[in-house]
């Protein structure tokens, strides 16, 4: 399987790179970064501190797209409307990771699938995959008995809170319980000045150190609490489920896909 990462000089990158040359299965035939990008030129593998692959940074990502089987995208947002531009005209299948979407490119992604197959993941893990169904399972049953409150820390370099996961993980808490979460979610609790709403969902941010993520859920209803944890200790955990995505995405239909559906729990 011949993969293009795009934003391969990245963290994420930079830990999918090595993944893949671990591989027997797969190969990085590509690696994308931005134009200004000093890894231009550079071999991908000795920039990512492993050996040299033979493959250079480029910021062609029309050619990446032409020679991959899949592409991984870790980039910012900025670049995605390009990047689903190449892979629909090449029709080539991607896995797209980038967090902190507006409305325009969440609409952007349901176009090119269109087009091409188009796999979106706030986040990659297996597990957290299983933690957004276990949370609207467990809303849908407690339905406005109880309250929801979504905590979620990062390192200090994350860019935007809350993240891409605690976004995904309200909205599978407001689909529980029939709501909305555009009508219900609260980001200024530490207002004095606001009053709690019942039927909200509250979100609070943490950025420290080198966290590499953690998410807990808490659905509190009179004297019981749960709460709904899922803790990262390395990228790698990341960088797995992205190649595991990819090689369910290749060879797939044109349209627009989750980890639910690697999971096969798209029913």
């Amino acid at each position: 399987m011949k993969i293009a990462i795009i934003g391969a000089s990245g963290r994420m990158g930079r830990q999918l790179v090595e993944l893949v040359a671990e591989s027997t299965d797969a190969q990085v035939c590509a690696a994308v970064t931005h134009k200004a990008s000093p890894a231009l030129g550079q071999d991908v593998g000795l920039y990512s501190g492993i050996a040299e692959l033979g493959v250079t940074f480029t910021d062609d990502v029309q050619a990446a797209a032409k020679a991959a089987d899949v592409m991984i995208d870790f980039s910012l947002p900025a670049a995605l409307a390009d990047n689903l531009i190449a892979a629909g005209q090449q029709q080539t299948p991607i896995v797209v990771c980038t967090t902190g979407l507006n409305q325009q490119q969440h609409a952007d992604l349901k176009a090119a699938a269109g087009r091409t197959a188009v796999l979106y993941a706030a986040n990659t893990s297996l597990g957290v995959t299983l933690l957004l169904n276990l949370v609207r399972t467990a809303s849908q049953a407690l339905g406005n008995r109880c309250d929801i409150e979504i905590l979620e820390a990062h390192h200090t370099a994350k860019r935007d809170a809350p993240s891409g996961t605690a976004l995904a993980l309200g909205e599978a808490a407001a689909a529980g319980r029939g709501q909305r979460l555009s009508e219900v979610a609260e980001y200024q609790r530490n207002h004095n000045d606001t009053a709690y709403q019942p039927g909200s969902i509250g979100f609070a941010t943490l950025r420290a150190g080198d966290i590499v993520g953690e998410h807990t859920v808490y659905l509190v209803a009179g004297g019981e609490r749960l709460e709904l944890t899922h803790r990262v200790a390395s990228r790698k955990t990341f960088a797995e489920g992205a190649y595991n995505a990819a090689a369910w995405l290749k060879g797939q239909k044109a349209g627009f896909y989750s980890m639910n559906h690697v999971l096969g729990l798209d029913a």
